[in-house]
């Protein structure tokens, strides 16, 4: 964060992140605001952003995707994004509170070597935490209008995917203002599998146990309280304030990147760029 902070100060066009989802959210943080563009090169675990954004991802078996990558920045434009708040931090792809962020608390930090397994590890953790996993009461308030009942997952999404897998927000514009917000019904594993069927099946606003809301403002409240994490990295417990900021990033988009995540067709050219800072990654 500090570093992406100093290239703003310096009145650099782009500050570059090679690293993963985690990575790029410190560096989300020190940007947000300022004129410097984020730019990403993804060699994390998951890099959500990059498969989000159709963006090549660097592997072992072929790791000339990173250069691809690179030019497929340097041919794209800049746009300008919302971005999500959550008691004080600044996410970029999504906030989850339930499920998603046990599994978050109980897997991060991982040792290094863990990373190597890609997402193996998360599946796995997955299955084991879901196995056990109940419903919490919770209060959700989704731009003053409330929402009760048990509750296993809620997620508040700046963008269409989830988990790199799952369209669950088809209809998020990363430039409109809204988080798309969706709260999961239930009480335990049946409820948990029921939802992923649905999901996979894009069914999911058809369950009247599923809540999809567009909205700028959303507090949480649960009993007993449960983690929440963004970006991948957990940053605490519930209660919870979040809330979009509009137009707060700049970030470089490569030509293939879906165009209904945007709702503006504004577009900025990159000039040519000086002393480029980078950040190493995860």
């Amino acid at each position: 964060m500090a570093l992406a902070r100093a290239a703003a100060r310096a009145g650099c066009d782009v500050a570059v992140v090679a690293g993963g989802d985690g990575t790029i959210n410190e560096v989300v943080n020190g940007l947000v605001g300022t004129q410097t563009a984020l730019g990403v090169l993804p060699v994390g675990t998951g890099n959500l952003w990059a498969k989000q954004l159709r963006l090549h991802t660097h592997t072992l078996i072929n790791p000339m995707r990173l250069y691809e990558a690179a030019e497929c920045l340097a041919s794209g434009t800049v746009r300008s994004i919302d971005v999500g708040w959550v008691n004080g931090h600044h996410f970029l792809c999504w906030a989850g509170i339930g499920l998603d962020a046990q599994v978050t608390a109980e897997m991060e930090p991982r040792p290094r070597y863990t990373k190597r397994l890609g997402v193996l590890p998360y599946a796995i953790a997955a299955v084991l935490v879901a196995r056990d996993f109940q419903g919490v009461r919770a209060r959700v308030y989704l731009d003053g209008a409330i929402v009760r009942g048990r509750v296993l997952l809620i997620l508040v999404s700046n963008i269409q995917q989830y988990a790199g897998v799952f369209d669950v927000a088809r209809e998020a514009q990363m430039d409109d203002g809204l988080l798309d917000v969706f709260v999961f019904k239930g009480l335990g594993f049946p409820y948990i599998v029921r939802h992923l069927l649905r999901i996979v099946s894009h069914r999911c606003l058809q369950d009247p146990r599923v809540v999809h809301r567009q909205v700028r403002h959303v507090e949480v409240r649960t009993e007993p309280t449960i983690p929440v994490q963004v970006d991948g990295d957990p940053i605490g417990t519930t209660p919870v304030v979040l809330k979009v900021v509009p137009l707060a990033l700049r970030v470089m988009v490569p030509p293939g990147a879906p165009q209904s995540l945007f709702a503006s067709g504004l577009v900025e050219r990159l000039g040519a760029c000086y002393n480029l800072p980078e950040f190493g990654g995860e």
